[in-house]
């Protein structure tokens, strides 16, 4: 009996996160009827269950259309993650300066699993469609700071990605395993990736690699922007500005140059 509440727990703890991993921002909020047939579970649960995480202050009803969103405690806990994030903490002042310098998107990428998610950002004033916010995953595959960070992990979990199939999001995104694996070498050996239509038409990205004490490459900073205004001699610029950045942020995280 006691081995099956254990087990009862366990799994409605899943469910609840599942929850909430279903909010994001092109889908804010939901209905119970909705995550019931998105999670494929009965919907008393689903309301069970967002009953216990709105009493927590993890989601939050609205009584008159009778939807979910995320709650402030979500924020909370994203406050004290990055409060305690070195990467974050070390990184933001280059975010800024690039930001200036540029005006053009600025952002610091991390991996999850064999996805990207973006850690910390500083968004353009003069806004482009760029498919990336803080906590927003994105494939690694076909982003800059994706290719970048995959460059440099093992073998062993470079071919667990071309084991599985390649998204086209373009006709520009390379989808062919042997393709992405040569350019994988070449941006490993120069520390940089430039991404151009891959992801989204019209959108660059150029990102540097983060390296910890150990010399591991950690993260990724890049900058994103329209490829109408990024590009001729300002990509080689931005590039130039980004590998200054990526140095610095990496020498106070204490890789010795």
């Amino acid at each position: 009996m006691i081995k099956e509440n254990k087990k009862k727990n366990l799994s409605s703890v899943g469910n609840a996160l599942r929850i909430l991993n279903c909010f994001s921002l092109e889908k804010p909020e939901q209905r119970v009827t909705e995550l019931a047939i998105e999670l494929n579970i009965g919907k008393s649960t689903v309301s069970r269950l967002l009953t216990t995480l709105a009493n927590e202050g993890f989601v939050r009803k609205d009584k008159e259309t009778q939807k979910y969103s995320l709650g402030f405690k979500i924020l909370t806990l994203y406050n004290t993650l990055t409060t305690n994030l070195e990467i974050i903490k070390e990184a933001r002042p280059f975010l800024e300066k690039l930001f200036e310098e540029t005006s053009e998107s600025i952002q610091i990428a991390e991996l999850e699993d064999l996805h990207v998610i973006y850690t910390d950002q500083i968004k353009s004033r003069h806004p482009v469609h760029i498919l990336a916010h803080i906590g927003r995953i994105n494939p690694i595959h076909c982003t800059s700071s994706g290719k970048l960070l995959l460059a440099y992990q093992t073998k062993q979990t470079i071919n667990e990605l071309l084991s599985k199939e390649l998204v086209a999001y373009t006709p520009y995104t390379i989808v062919q395993p042997q393709i992405l694996l040569e350019e994988l070498a070449v941006i490993k050996k120069e520390g940089y990736c430039i991404n151009i239509n891959e992801f989204i038409e019209g959108v660059i990205s150029i990102s540097a690699s983060i390296k910890d004490y150990k010399g591991d490459v950690i993260a990724a900073i890049s900058i994103v922007g329209p490829t109408q205004r990024i590009n001729g001699g300002k990509v080689v610029s931005y590039l130039n500005k980004l590998l200054s950045a990526a140095k610095e942020i990496s020498k106070n995280l204490g890789y010795a140059l």
